[in-house]
């Protein structure tokens, strides 16, 4: 209570002030958290930390609302003081844009579980927009209103007022001989005059520096996201199939179904995480296993596991980041398929899963495996699986988060104790259903 009393008792501008240093830490925190889980090819590096740095951008976002409804009861006040800067009225309304805009879609990212994927992908796309242009501005906005830059703006200010513009003298009758050259030397002397008081000064050209600077470095990146976001040609599919890694002979050929693309997922764009190196795979060596607490147990090389028969599907593919690609065509063996033929024991109570990376493994249990859309996969929109996108064998869980569908599969084992995979262990759940219905 007393706390209170004394934050109320503050001045108006130490208030206004207070919750602008705050809420530039916070944004500070939130920036250098939000990068660095947005990089894919750490996540495997972090491990356990990047789910505690989640929590932490999570807590942090939190902190940025509470700034914002603690700014609530004096927006009418502030705006009023700024009613003649209309460049302070623009940047107030920019930002408390960005602010808002960044809240309500962290707040749906977060309760995603609860949420349709529609929404999550939408939100996603809204953050991730708002980031691309709120952190240059915010670090253009930081610069231009350093002390430093303020000083050399006073430093100007006193030059320009140090110089005494020229006295008022009376006009004078005009000589009655005027030589050419005076005449001359006098229009010379007034364009250098007119030079001499150009707008341009030292702080307005540095703010001018910093924002080219800003452009020229975060434009390019930007563009390229841009464009990868709202293109929907499949081009980001097509170019990880023309620069596959893989060498499997021969290639599948698809069904019908697969090659006439019935979903067309590849109008979607899928984001590339890995915990490890992105292996590449050989025909000549790779293998494929079935083991464990089953009846007959089974190897295949690579032209033997393409004579196994193959369905096709069409489904979506849900991330636990928030994003979705929508109606992927899906081609390859149902994993009812593998279990049916190896001979399940009764001792067998889980599947599990190892990814040719030699690194991650998930698993599900028996009854969840006995789902009718539970692939594993050789095709994705009539086309071999491309290298980072898991091929050229992966599992489909198309009901469950895709930390689920383990990418690069080349064994399956039946074990009898539960298995916790490569992200159970550090905090996600092992039960990944994108509908929690099914979870009951």
């Amino acid at each position: 209570m007393e706390s209170k009393r004394g934050w109320l008792k503050q001045s108006f501008g130490k208030r206004l002030n207070a919750i602008h240093s705050w809420n530039a830490w916070v944004l500070l925190l939130l920036t250098i958290t939000g990068i660095v889980l947005s990089i894919g090819a750490i996540r495997g590096d972090l491990g356990i930390v990047r789910v505690s740095l989640k929590q932490l951008h999570i807590y942090l976002g939190v902190a940025s609302i509470l700034l914002m409804v603690l700014y609530a009861p004096m927006i009418r006040k502030h705006w009023r003081q700024i009613r003649t800067r209309r460049n302070q009225r623009a940047n107030l309304v920019f930002v408390l844009a960005l602010l808002v805009g960044w809240a309500a879609s962290g707040v749906v990212l977060w309760q995603f579980r609860h949420l349709p994927p529609a929404l999550n992908n939408t939100a996603l796309l809204i953050h991730d927009l708002l980031t691309w242009v709120g952190v240059p501005y915010a670090v253009y906005h930081a610069i231009s209103r350093s002390r430093w830059l303020k000083r050399q703006q006073r430093l100007d200010q006193a030059a320009a007022a140090s110089v005494k513009p020229p006295a008022v003298q009376p006009a004078a009758a005009p000589p009655v001989a005027a030589s050419d050259a005076t005449a001359e030397r006098s229009a010379a002397q007034a364009v250098i005059a007119a030079l001499k008081a150009s707008p341009i000064t030292r702080a307005s050209f540095l703010r001018l520096a910093a924002g080219l600077v800003l452009v020229i470095a975060v434009g390019p990146a930007f563009y390229r996201w841009i464009k990868g976001a709202f293109d929907t040609g499949g081009s980001s599919t097509a170019e990880y199939v023309a620069g596959d890694g893989n060498s499997m002979l021969p290639p599948p050929a698809p069904l019908p179904d697969s090659a006439a693309v019935v979903g067309g997922g590849a109008q979607g764009n899928f984001r590339i995480y890995t915990v490890t190196e992105i292996p590449a795979f050989s025909s000549e060596t790779w293998q494929f296993a079935i083991s464990g607490l089953v009846d007959k147990p089974a190897v295949w090389n690579w032209e033997e596991f393409l004579k196994l028969k193959r369905t096709v599907q069409v489904s979506n593919f849900h991330c636990v980041t928030g994003w979705s690609i929508y109606n992927c065509t899906w081609e390859g063996i149902p994993l009812k398929q593998f279990l049916a033929a190896a001979g399940v024991q009764s001792k067998a109570k889980f599947v599990k899963f190892y990814s040719g990376d030699k690194v991650y493994t998930d698993a599900l249990s028996l009854e969840q495996a006995e789902g009718d859309d539970i692939m594993v996969a050789v095709m994705l929109d009539g086309k071999p699986i491309p290298q980072k996108l898991g091929g050229p064998v992966r599992l489909i869980v198309p009901q469950m988060y895709a930390y689920k569908s383990v990418k690069w599969l080349q064994a399956i084992e039946l074990i009898e104790k539960e298995h916790m995979g490569y992200w159970e262990v550090r905090g996600y759940d092992n039960d990944a259903w994108v509908d929690r219905s099914n979870n009951a």
